[in-house]
């Protein structure tokens, strides 16, 4: 898992790399960039004999791993087309925005553009809108990052009644500084025994997490009733009990309150990425360490 995490911030070392071979100068930044792509081209040149060497069977397990996936991508060699890549991309998130009641379905996919349709109920207020619309947006440009645009289309009228609105999903990436998003792998996450709460730090904002059945779920560590920490809060089925104002909280549903329906927790986004549980942040550091 640390390879992979390793591995996966590689581009970032190799641009940070050529920008300090600048300093020697335009002619030692050109040595250094043709550099990289001629050893870019190398490995793409072995890449496309691979994949024209291999059956289908084979081709699905090299587009399963993410490293190797994301090379394919990089060459135009992925054995998927852009469909079946966001398809798959939708069903990794599917259990997070089940998690806010959502649900989440594929249109179409036409000329670069992905069309998306919302629907279910979002027990929470619409505040925490953008935590789906980060998952989403994050999942399908890492499996499709030919993808130019994502759009948004009203869900069936039949059931408008019920659907998360639409204006409050995919409308708030510029507003919530989107490219200050980072992912953070937090492998722990994966060893939550079911009922089991614990509370992390990461990059100075203060997570808690639990498990919930097969679903882990987190949330910033505030309790909206007290304004307190959520340290030394217990799990009951699908109840997170805060242990200071003892305010239930519905940890399945987007962190309802169950008394008091317009207090919630704040979600924190939690999505598998190199097969290594991860978590979303946006923004200033929040919460006190536990």
């Amino acid at each position: 898992m640390d390879a992979d995490a390793h591995w996966r911030s590689a581009g970032e070392r190799i641009q940070n790399l050529l920008d300090a071979s600048a300093v020697g100068g335009p002619v030692a930044a050109a040595r250094a960039e043709q550099l990289v792509r001629e050893v870019v081209d190398l490995y793409g040149a072995a890449l496309t004999r691979v994949v024209e060497r291999v059956d289908g069977a084979a081709a699905d397990r090299l587009a399963a791993d993410d490293l190797i996936a994301s090379l394919l991508l990089v060459h135009g060699l992925h054995p998927h087309d852009v469909t079946r890549r966001v398809s798959h991309a939708l069903d990794t998130v599917r259990p997070y925005l089940g998690s806010h009641g959502g649900d989440v379905r594929l249109v179409d996919v036409s000329n670069g553009v992905v069309r998306l349709a919302f629907s279910g109920s979002c027990k929470s207020c619409p505040s925490s809108a953008v935590t789906l619309e980060l998952a989403v947006e994050d999942a399908v440009r890492a499996a499709a990052p030919e993808v130019t645009a994502i759009e948004v289309v009203p869900a069936d009228p039949a059931v408008s009644a019920t659907v998360i609105p639409v204006e409050s999903l995919m409308s708030r990436i510029q507003d919530t500084g989107h490219h200050r998003t980072t992912w953070h792998p937090v492998p722990e996450l994966a060893e939550l025994a079911p009922g089991e709460v614990a509370g992390f730090e990461v990059d100075g904002t203060v997570v808690l997490a639990c498990r919930s059945g097969a679903e882990v779920l987190a949330y910033l560590d505030h309790c909206p009733g007290c304004a307190g920490s959520l340290a030394g809060a217990c799990l009951s089925g699908d109840v997170l009990r805060c242990p200071r104002c003892h305010a239930r909280y519905d940890v399945v549903h987007a962190g309802a309150g169950i008394a008091d329906t317009s207090e919630h927790l704040e979600p924190v986004p939690v999505l598998i990425r190199d097969g290594v549980p991860s978590l979303a942040l946006t923004g200033e550091p929040i919460g006190a360490p536990a």
